[in-house]
Formats: structure tokens, sequence, C-alpha cells
């Protein structure tokens, strides 16, 4: 019996940040119970499919997953180990804003089996929180943070982001200074990107805000990454760091080419040669199950070449890059008689390095790895 990850998307938030552009709606909340009903409903179709698969994490995303009534989380992760293998479940995460936590919640999670929360903090600065919209303010994270520790939570990640508008290198390094002295056992610290059709791309294109410039995004980058390796954090994804032994599981499996079912509006699978995309529209996803169907709206088959492709673009995106021994179990091939000719191009050029018997990027390929993807691709 084979492992899998499974995602779980909850589209419902109380406000959209401006630089988000994932499926999310604000206003309709009182979707949620029929929204729930029909996760149902895709479990049933995908019960059959997953019958030789155990569920080895879950991840609830969204939107805000906790910005709904907790009893819905309750009833759809009970929903989950009601109709699949979640006998070897290593992980169950839930993502949350500090606005939308509260006693009663954090207590249903717990009944609930979910051992992992992530917060997103993003900054530690009052005025950078309002200029992103986000709802909450430092004070509020803090009471948060506490209030989970308190429920016994002991697998906690903050999502800090940088490159913020106006943003200093004082600014996003005191942040993470504050941050890392709570001790959470994972941090991800990534680069705000623009994207379009958010409140921030038509403000950047109206030239009402201004991002830090390049060398100075990476200077937020690199500084923050020496800091949080100083407090013991383990550098093993180009965005995530963790305390020893809480690298997110979920997570993992992306990166490690592995596969995964997406519940709910906009998710995504990677399933048995296949990757595809559920509707981001709210009443086709519930037409669709209404009768029955999965309510997929792309689905691409992944042949070898692209297959190994992206097993070695996503293995470059952690620290330890490639294990060269790996790629030949899985895929019966040497990946230096397939790519050797790319790889000791970009060891010459300082963005590869070959160690251990792993590839992996070096620092300057942290800054420079999309030229090295891009030429990975067949």
């Amino acid at each position: 019996m084979g492992d899998i990850g499974i995602y779980v998307h909850i589209p419902f938030c109380q406000s959209k940040c401006y630089y988000c552009d994932f499926c999310s709606y604000p206003s309709i909340l009182d979707n949620s119970e029929k929204y729930i009903s029909y996760l149902k409903r895709e479990i049933d179709i995908y019960e059959e499919r997953l019958k030789d698969y155990s569920i080895s994490t879950i991840f609830l995303g969204g939107g805000t997953p906790t910005a709904i009534n907790g009893e819905y989380i309750y009833e759809i992760m009970g929903y989950i180990h009601k109709k699949l293998n979640t006998n070897r479940i290593k992980e169950v995460s839930i993502e949350s804003n500090p606005k939308t936590l509260d006693d009663e919640k954090l207590n249903i999670y717990k009944n609930a089996g979910i051992n992992r929360i992530s917060l997103g903090v993003q900054s530690m600065n009052d005025t950078m929180l309002n200029k992103i919209g986000r709802i909450h303010t430092a004070e509020d994270f803090i009471n948060t943070y506490r209030l989970i520790r308190k429920h016994g939570f002991d697998n906690v990640n903050f999502d800090i982001m940088f490159n913020l508008p106006g943003q200093t290198i004082h600014d996003s390094i005191k942040t993470l200074g504050i941050i890392t002295e709570l001790e959470p056992e994972h941090i991800s610290y990534y680069s705000l990107k623009i994207e379009e059709d958010t409140p921030f791309y038509h403000m950047y294109m109206n030239k009402q805000i201004v991002l830090p410039d390049e060398d100075t995004e990476r200077e937020m980058y690199h500084k923050g990454i020496e800091l949080l390796e100083k407090k013991d954090y383990i550098h093993y994804e180009i965005s995530n760091f963790a305390k020893k032994g809480y690298e997110s599981r979920h997570n993992l499996i992306y990166w490690r080419a592995e596969p995964y079912i997406g519940l709910g509006l906009s998710a995504h699978s990677y399933f048995e040669k296949f990757r595809y995309g559920n509707t981001e529209d709210l009443n086709i996803y519930f037409e669709q199950l209404s009768n029955g169907q999965l309510p997929i709206e792309e689905k691409e088959f992944i042949d070898d070449n692209m297959e190994v492709a992206e097993y070695i673009i996503l293995g470059l995106r952690l620290m330890q890059g490639v294990n060269i021994e790996d790629f030949r179990k899985r895929f019966c091939i040497d990946i230096l008689d397939k790519y050797g000719e790319i790889i000791d191009k970009f060891i010459k050029k300082g963005l590869l390095e070959k160690k251990d018997n792993n590839i992996k990027l070096t620092k300057k390929g942290l800054d420079l790895c999309n030229l090295v993807f891009m030429e990975i691709l067949p």
C-alpha cells in the first residue's frame, strides 16, 4: 500500500489580502455548510480510487480554513477518517489567520486530530500589516500564539513575508528576530511576488506602491537565512526552515514529486501519471459533484520525460538537492547520463555543485535557480 497526501481547500476568508491570488472569497461564508457537504461527495468519489493508498498527511489550506465554524472542520476531518485509510497518518496541518482562532476552535481542532498549525504572520510591523491588507496586528498574533501553545499544539509554523512595499532590510530582519524568540518549530520565509488581478498588481502598475529593488530583496533573503541558521533552524528548502525533525511532511510530498490528491475548489492533484486541477467556479463545483462527477477543469498527462524533469526541478528546491542513487532507483537511469551536460554547465557557472552524491544548488544558484530549471524542462 502506497502513501499519499491529501490537500483540502477551504475557499473562505474574512478579508482578502491585497497580494493574494489564491481562490478565496471573503463574502460568502454562509456557503460553508453546503461546501462541506459537497467536499464529502468528492471524498465519496475518491474512496474506491484510493483504496490501495494510505493517507500520510492532510493539509487544510485556503483561503482561511479557520475563518469558518470549527465544527465544519471537525466534520470534514471525521469524514476523511471514515472513508479513507488514515492508519498511518503522520501530520495534519491547518492554515490560519491570528484573528480567526479562539479557545473553542482550537479545542475542536485538537479533537479532530489536527497536530500542526500554520500561522500567517507576514510581519511584526503593524504599519506594514495594514499596508498589505492583513486583518490582524502583531499583538493579535502574540496572543493567538500563546493560546495555541496553551492548547498543547507542539508543531507550529509561521509564514513570514519579505520584499513588502516600502520595507527595509532592518524591518524584515527585525521581524525574524522577534518571531525566532518565540521558538516556533517551523518558519516559511518567502518573498512577495506581485500576481496579476490582485489589488497589489493594479497598485504596482499605477505606481501607488514601490517594492524594494532586486539587490535589497536578495539581501533580505540572505540575511534572513543567516539569522535563522544562527537560531538553529535548518534551511531545508529554498523558502523553508525547521527545527530538527519538524520539516513539513506534507510539503515534502510536493518537493519529492510524490502523489497527492486535492479536494475542494481549485485544488490540484498529482496522481497516477496525471496532474489535474478542480474548477474555481463554486456553482460548477456544486453542479458536477451533484452529477457524481469530479469537478476537474484541467488535466495533463505527465510523460516519462516530464516526470524526470519535474523530479529534478522540485528536488533542487531542497537544500540537500537530488540524490544520484535515489534518482537511479526511481527511474532506472543515471542522472549524469541524461543530464550530465546541463549539470556540468551549471557547475562551471557556479549555480550547481556535486557533493556527497547529491546534485544541489549553490548559494549563487538559489538566486538564479530559474535559469537551471528552464534548461532542465523538456
